[in-house]
């Protein structure tokens, strides 16, 4: 038996869980970017919500929350933070008046022209080719929807 082949019905050791790598990356990628966010004088939470601002503006908080998978009642001081730092206004929906919807202001309009610092620091860490970051991506996300899936059991 080699050190990564745990006896039957073990775990393997640490180094062989993926979640540890997962873990860790993010936190890492967390750090590299909060140099850059530190700056620009936001969060990584309210780096994630602007830019799903900037792909579609003016987005109820349900939605936004979804995006992110986090609760709505995660999602308000987080916004009030935006919105206290003139980034972004919330206004019900005329149409809804239970929906609140977020939209940006010219703040959180001119934020995007900088914004793409963040990324380019993080590229400039990890060393990889586009192809390369775009295919690590990639097989990120299918990991992620097939963890999000229903697994077989759960199916009717």
């Amino acid at each position: 038996m080699t050190k990564s082949d745990p006896e039957p019905g073990f775990p393997p050791p640490l180094t062989d869980h993926l979640c540890l790598w997962i873990y860790g990356t993010n936190l890492e990628i967390q750090r590299i970017h909060k140099v850059v966010l530190d700056e620009l004088g936001i969060t990584y939470a309210q780096y994630l919500v602007l830019n799903l601002l900037w792909e579609r503006d003016k987005q109820p908080v349900g939605e936004l929350a979804a995006q992110l998978r986090l609760e709505t009642s995660t999602m308000t001081p987080l916004l009030k933070r935006l919105e206290a730092g003139g980034y972004v206004t919330r206004v019900r929906n005329p149409e809804d008046e239970r929906q609140v919807l977020i939209g940006l202001l010219d703040k959180g309009r001119d934020l995007r022209k900088v914004a793409g610092r963040v990324s380019a620091n993080l590229a400039a860490r990890i060393g990889l080719s586009e192809d390369e970051l775009r295919q690590l991506n990639e097989t990120i996300r299918k990991l992620h929807n097939q963890l999000i899936a229903p697994a077989p059991e759960e199916k009717g």
